[in-house]
């Protein structure tokens, strides 16, 4: 038995020929690295579930899961633990579905969910039949999406938030939560209001934000196409959320609306407070704004997994030669460091190439200034 689920002490006919089964419905990023967490532990078995015949097998094919069905009643039977990474908008459908199934006393149902009281209000309210519901949302995400992007380290460092209620029985709790270990995540429980009221404002404002700017000033550019032209660089990388997947956020702002409503209120005040400084000519409280802000996100933690997926990327300064470009992806795959993108920013003859090269762990972005500093590259954050 492996020591990660020896407290499992209720599963009293726990073994290698009668294993935890672990269902999951939606085998995309989260839903998919979770699974490679899971699979492969000693008496594990981990179920995926896709009304898709080919993403099933596709599924198997990766070797994500240990098999995978388009049978929602097949997934669910017998499942120890049934974890929903479906859109938020179809989450309180599945839950209708498993609570008129015969789910195996004691079963764990949880979900993935970036907005969590209206599932936990709705899951409370149905009869599962012996099985516990406890809303969860792995904090964490990629530019990418999909089974193709899972992966084992994806979770790991990141915070994983857990909303059980007053009428979760605590056990249950521990039992999910000793499971969610595999993923090297950090586990926080709050209630499932506090969520949303949080993750609206640090990740659902950002995003309706950063598409409002994107889309005012592509407004602008329709008579003038200056904007887009000098819109490169820092707009486009500040602005990058606004790039997410229209139908999934719209999902997500829809079932957060009353919450989101009170934000825009907020935001839309301290727009007014800065239009207010700006006519007054108020330059001392304009540099107070700045001051207060930056007060606050320096004592921000830096370097944790987060919703909106951090950036690692520097810029290196390179003469404008041929095979210059390739010597230095040469260099950092001969070191085992693990590129994500690059991308020549400017190459002209009187000045040097600027290169960006981005990377996905912060690990990989220090060994690889380091390593191109050693090398007398000229190197910048």
């Amino acid at each position: 038995m492996s020591g990660e689920f020896s407290d499992f002490t209720d599963f009293t006919d726990f073994s290698e020929k009668n294993p935890i089964k672990i269902a999951i419905f939606g085998v995309g990023l989260i839903g998919g690295s979770l699974a490679l967490c899971f699979k492969g532990k000693p008496g594990v078995r981990v179920v995926g579930h896709s009304v898709n015949p080919a993403s099933t097998e596709k599924y198997v094919a990766r070797g994500v899961v240990d098999s995978a069905t388009t049978s929602l009643e097949e997934a669910a039977k017998d499942a120890d633990f049934i974890f929903l990474c479906v859109p938020v908008g179809r989450l309180e459908e599945y839950v209708d579905e498993l609570s008129r199934m015969p789910l195996k006393p004691g079963c764990i149902i949880t979900d993935v969910g970036s907005t969590k009281a209206s599932v936990v209000r709705h899951a409370d309210k149905l009869s599962l039949r012996g099985a516990v519901f406890i809303g969860g949302h792995p904090m964490a995400g990629s530019e990418r999406s999909g089974v193709e992007a899972a992966s084992l380290h994806l979770l790991e460092n990141a915070y994983y938030v857990l909303t059980p209620t007053d009428k979760t029985p605590p056990e249950y709790v521990g039992k999910l939560e000793r499971l969610l270990r595999n993923t090297r995540a950090h586990i926080v429980k709050t209630d499932a209001v506090q969520h949303d009221d949080i993750v609206g404002a640090i990740s659902h404002l950002p995003h309706m934000i950063a598409v409002a700017l994107v889309n005012q000033i592509a407004g602008y550019n329709e008579s003038n196409d200056l904007y887009m032209r000098l819109a490169a660089g820092g707009f486009r990388d500040i602005t990058r959320i606004a790039s997410s997947d229209p139908t999934i956020w719209r999902d997500i702002l829809l079932n957060n609306r009353e919450v989101m409503l009170k934000l825009v209120q907020d935001w839309q005040e301290g727009m007014d407070q800065f239009a207010d400084l700006l006519r007054s000519e108020d330059g001392d409280g304009i540099a107070e704004q700045f001051r207060t802000a930056g007060d606050f996100r320096s004592q921000l933690p830096e370097r944790r997994k987060g919703m909106i997926t951090s950036l690692y990327e520097c810029y290196v300064n390179v003469p404008d030669h041929p095979g210059i470009i390739g010597k230095i992806a040469t260099e950092l795959g001969h070191a085992k460091i693990n590129l994500s993108n690059l991308r020549i920013i400017e190459s002209r003859e009187d000045v040097p190439g600027v290169l960006r090269l981005s990377f996905h762990q912060s690990d990989d972005l220090d060994r690889a200034t380091a390593l191109l500093k050693s090398l007398n590259y000229d190197v910048h954050a």
